[in-house]
């Protein structure tokens, strides 16, 4: 196996090398991962390795896509210190370069199994699309729905001349009073075998073209159920396929054990792998690492080249393993190698950073610190309602009206009794309640004022990060307008007309929205000493009073 090991320039003092390792989900990257990443992007933008359209010359746009690297700080088994490379995914429709880590497994070798079986489903997907498109089938479909319309518009007419019909015979009986009874018995009875006669005609009709659709549907359900059976097939094989390539993903630890990617995901709510699991850079970075007997010591990966169209992702910034896809297989990896804290797990002291800004009998209005969570999380209980509620013992109903981001600061609304809650609640539920923002930007805004509408949902493979996606993203409005220019940064006023989880944040980021992170951002943008985004004001209607309150909290930066 080909050395893929790259010792820096020069010699590594015991003392800068990282303590521990690198928490993989939210990190500052180690000086000598930064290092080891600038030396990657100087080989990515000066050596021409590879033809791969990254979307960063002129008049390359088109059909370009940005990849993510990676970089792992090792100890080899000499104990040099140096660093591995690597990329997620594939380029240039393979799994190699020059230089860089292979795969875990070559899903894309010309005679491997996975190509084969990929052709084969390739082969069944276009003789499905024959059978669906066949002519003769189109066809068959169209006179259907033609013969459909004919039969419901002719015996829709066959019954408004019933209707009429029935009126002439009403006005016949009504002129029969005057007839002698033996003539009026007579006509009565013609006229009850008129109408027996006339729905007997409109059963035969009915029957009629009941039998001719139905000779056309059987046609078309014997083609559905052909098509149907090949379908069944292909996902069969295709399911067979996935797991036949799950089984070749196995992942080393650093006691050289061996679990399986699908035994790693059946204790996670996905309960399988997702599609890709094990091909983004660190768990490739890792393998090889333990399978050449090195020490991780610490990692970092970076995006190269054009940002995608859903996500936020800038070129030569620095961004954390995903959790969707990497979070269970890290976890293994990673086990019993000394890791930096989780910094979001870290404890709040409530009552010292938690300020009360306004209080009544129904009300109160508190100053959430950034990186306080608004309610309590899966593994942080503290958060501004665990001090409500145990600062107010004897509130009813659910306390907070709404929420913050837990990196967001600013004003946050309770109700001490259920009638106000829900008085609030209907109050942001109409979107009658003004709120501002003040937020910082990483850069230089043009405009002065405007709207951003982009549409969000969460990102599957990596929560909590949010995606732009106009096919099930919900509607997320934001109007801005710009405060004042510092230097080399904005300062802007947000009033979000809607209320997503990181609106502001990604409206902020996004191309498509103001293009330039806030300040701090650690998921759309750099980190910093905190996110440079607070809620200073809010205005209400009183729930007992009726009038117009609004409250202020000044940004601290």
């Amino acid at each position: 196996m080909q050395d893929l090991f790259t010792p820096f320039s020069e010699i590594i003092a015991e003392s800068e090398l990282p303590q521990k390792f690198t928490f993989p989900f939210y990190y500052t990257p180690h000086p000598l991962a930064l290092r080891a990443a600038k030396e990657v992007m100087h080989i990515l933008e000066n050596e021409n390795i590879t033809s791969h359209n990254f979307g960063l010359e002129a008049g390359k746009e088109k059909g370009a896509i940005g990849k993510m690297f990676g970089v792992l700080v090792v100890k080899n088994k000499n104990g040099a210190i140096g660093y591995l490379k690597a990329f997620s995914g594939k380029i240039n429709d393979s799994n190699y370069l020059e230089g860089f880590v292979p795969p875990i497994f070559d899903m894309l070798a010309p005679e491997g199994f996975y190509r084969k079986g990929e052709e084969e489903l390739n082969a069944m997907n276009r003789a499905i699309e024959k059978m669906e498109e066949d002519s003769s089938f189109l066809l068959l479909k169209k006179e259907w729905e033609s013969l459909k319309i004919q039969a419901a518009s002719e015996i829709f007419n066959f019954k408004i001349w019933l209707k009429a019909e029935k009126k002439k015979r009403a006005t016949i009986r009504q002129e029969l009073e005057t007839n002698s009874p033996e003539d009026t018995a007579t006509l009565l009875e013609n006229l009850v075998k008129e109408s027996m006669y006339q729905q007997y005609e409109l059963k035969c009709l009915q029957r009629e073209w009941k039998e001719k659709l139905e000779t056309l549907e059987n046609e078309i359900k014997a083609r559905e159920e052909k098509i149907l059976t090949q379908k069944n097939i292909r996902k069969n094989k295709s399911a067979a396929l996935q797991n036949r390539l799950f089984e070749q993903y196995n992942f080393l630890n650093i006691h050289q054990e061996k679990i399986n990617v699908r035994h790693i995901f059946e204790a996670t709510p996905l309960q399988k792998p997702p599609a890709g699991a094990g091909e983004c850079a660190t768990p490739k970075l890792l393998q090889y690492a333990f399978q050449n007997q090195m020490q991780p010591l610490a990692m970092a990966e970076f995006w190269w080249g054009q940002s995608p169209v859903s996500e936020i992702r800038k070129h030569k910034e620095f961004y954390p393993a995903c959790r969707g896809k990497c979070e269970p297989i890290l976890g293994y990896m990673l086990q019993d190698i000394p890791m930096d804290k989780n910094p979001m797990l870290e404890l709040q002291n409530l009552e010292q950073n938690i300020s009360i800004i306004y209080e009544d009998e129904h009300l109160v209005v508190v100053n959430k610190p950034a990186e306080m969570l608004s309610v309590p999380g899966i593994h942080i209980q503290d958060s501004v309602l665990s001090f409500l509620q145990i600062k107010y013992p004897n509130a009813t109903g659910p306390l907070l009206v709404h929420r913050l981001d837990m990196s967001t600061s600013g004003i946050l609304l309770a109700a001490k009794t259920k009638e106000a809650h829900q008085n609030l609640q209907a109050q942001f539920i109409k979107k009658t309640v003004k709120k501002r923002y003040v937020a910082l930007l990483d850069g230089v805004l043009r405009e002065n004022a405007g709207t951003i509408s982009l549409p969000l949902r969460v990102d599957l493979d990596n929560r909590p990060h949010q995606l732009v996606c106009y096919e099930y993203g919900k509607m997320a409005v934001t109007n801005w307008e710009v405060i004042e220019r510092i230097e080399n940064r904005t300062k802007v006023h947000f009033y979000p007309i809607t209320g997503r989880t990181h609106q502001l944040r990604v409206h902020a980021s996004h191309p498509l929205g103001l293009n330039i992170a806030i300040v701090g951002d650690d998921l759309y943008g750099n980190r910093s000493d905190r996110l440079y985004l607070h809620a200073d004001f809010l205005e209400i209607k009183h729930p007992q009073s009726k009038q117009r309150i609004s409250f202020h909290a000044p940004a601290p930066f």
